[in-house]
């Protein structure tokens, strides 16, 4: 597959099959996703996988700490900004919209939404979850690099036929995550991720979430 394939066709999958994800596989994608870029060599990455009994368990427990803290813990670092301004801010209620358009779910509905939401917390039916974490003492730059090293993992999978849907929405429970992993005090959780292989008939699935011409985003000088 082309680097261009990969991208045009990797998109976030919110429906996936339950067909196992091979074990060499994942390790492989993790393996070579490490070549991806890193400021002073630094890898700032660390990676729990998690399948199997222990991620059952996982959805468990996270069905009880949804259902009894629904707002979640408080979380280490804002997801989003907290004035999200024009334009972010209509990108980000657009993609909502498209969501549960997909779904069928008007604006209304806030108990079917809200369930929706709650899918994150299953990894939305995936065999394999991966979490992302930090030390606490890096900052901007490297978090940077995590994102860097995360597109990569994304793109990978894309290449064995893989899907993936990133999912910062866990930094909402750091406690349950920390604890669940055995985190050290020294290590932030930044993600979850969830990967598998979509489900085609997951109207979920239908969702492509648009993206800003060129013009709006480029300036070239010179050129």
């Amino acid at each position: 597959m082309k680097v261009s394939m990969a991208v045009q066709s990797r998109k976030s999958v919110r429906g996936f099959l339950p067909t196992p994800v091979p074990p060499e596989i994942i390790r492989d994608v993790l393996e070579q996703a490490a070549r991806a870029p890193s400021g002073g060599n630094l890898q700032p990455w660390h990676l729990h996988v998690v399948g199997g009994e222990p991620l059952a368990r996982l959805k468990a427990t996270m069905r009880e700490r949804v259902a009894g803290a629904p707002r979640g813990e408080g979380t280490e670092y804002d997801v989003y900004p907290r004035e999200l301004v024009s334009p972010y801010r209509e990108r980000r209620f657009q993609v909502g919209e498209d969501l549960y358009r997909c779904l069928g779910i008007p604006r209304e509905n806030k108990p079917a939404r809200l369930a929706q939401f709650a899918n994150n917390f299953t990894f939305f039916g995936a065999p394999l979850a991966l979490f992302c974490t930090v030390d606490r003492r890096m900052g901007p730059p490297q978090w940077s690099d995590l994102g860097m090293y995360l597109q990569t993992v994304m793109l990978l999978l894309r290449e064995h036929g893989l899907d993936s849907c990133a999912q910062e929405c866990w930094a909402m429970y750091p406690e349950t995550i920390a604890g669940f992993l055995s985190l050290p005090a020294e290590r932030m959780l930044f993600t979850g991720m969830a990967i598998g292989y979509e489900d085609p008939a997951a109207a979920v699935n239908q969702l492509r979430a648009t993206r800003a011409p060129l013009g709006e985003f480029t300036e070239f000088i010179g050129i």
